[in-house]
């Protein structure tokens, strides 16, 4: 085990405080998104267009400088899908789900493609193989009820916002405890 000291002219209350702050608000916000799933929806529809955006920058830069076509063309696909879900938020948070579907039936197929590898190799293949029926079963399910993938994404949002929230509340705690123990 590491042992970390901490060298800070603040406060000891004052260290920790914003993780405490930070950790409670990640509560409210997962339970908010929760409860509300359309607006989740729509809120990461914006976070994704955006985040497209910015990344699609960065193969441009990358291109740059690496004097890369393929770079340039991913960069360019990035922003223009990022400006369309940016512009037609409702429509991206109406088709979320759609898109979640077919990423569950590819991940789903390259686990069933893993499982054939691993089973070739032998190699414990059978988490892979019930991974790949489960993704490809909930692919079609999402599919089939659109609606069970709105849930799920918000209920996936809002687990993860959750779950940073306890974290921050847990570090808040560490670092009482490190602190008194100087």
């Amino acid at each position: 085990m590491v042992n970390i000291k901490i060298q800070t002219e603040k406060s000891p209350c004052c260290i920790g405080i914003w993780h405490l702050l930070a950790g409670i608000l990640m509560l409210i916000v997962g339970a908010y998104v929760w409860l509300n799933p359309v607006v989740s929806l729509v809120a990461l529809s914006l976070y994704l267009g955006a985040a497209l955006i910015i990344i699609g920058a960065g193969y441009i830069g990358s291109s740059l400088s690496i004097d890369s076509g393929w770079f340039m063309f991913v960069g360019l696909i990035d922003i223009i899908i990022g400006i369309i879900l940016v512009t037609n938020i409702g429509v991206t948070a109406v088709t979320l789900p759609i898109i979640f579907a077919l990423w569950c039936l590819a991940v789903g197929a390259i686990q069933l493609v893993s499982a054939y590898h691993l089973n070739k190799a032998e190699l414990p293949w059978g988490w892979s193989l019930i991974l790949g029926i489960l993704g490809i079963v909930f692919g079609f399910l999402i599919l089939r009820y659109p609606g069970i993938g709105a849930i799920t994404i918000s209920t996936l949002l809002g687990l993860y916002i959750v779950l940073y929230g306890v974290l921050e509340i847990t570090e808040y705690i560490y670092f009482r405890r490190l602190l008194k123990a100087d």
